[in-house]
């Protein structure tokens, strides 16, 4: 089995980790009812709809 010979510093260790912290922007969806920006799959905060069935109750609902 293979072992290193000498430990890994920090700088070689990071250095290498270093192309993981490059997030990407998430991929946003369209609500149906009130047309905002919201992660796919995912019930909307502002209406409180999932694919165009009230879901919750929101404050902006009770209006």
């Amino acid at each position: 089995m293979a072992v290193p010979k000498r430990r890994v510093s920090r700088v070689k260790r990071d250095s290498r980790r270093s192309h993981n912290t490059k997030l990407k922007t998430p991929g946003l969806s369209v609500c149906t009812n009130c047309r905002t920006l919201i992660l796919p799959h995912r019930i909307c905060p502002h209406c409180g709809h999932y694919k165009g069935v009230a879901v919750i109750e929101t404050d902006s609902s009770l209006v």
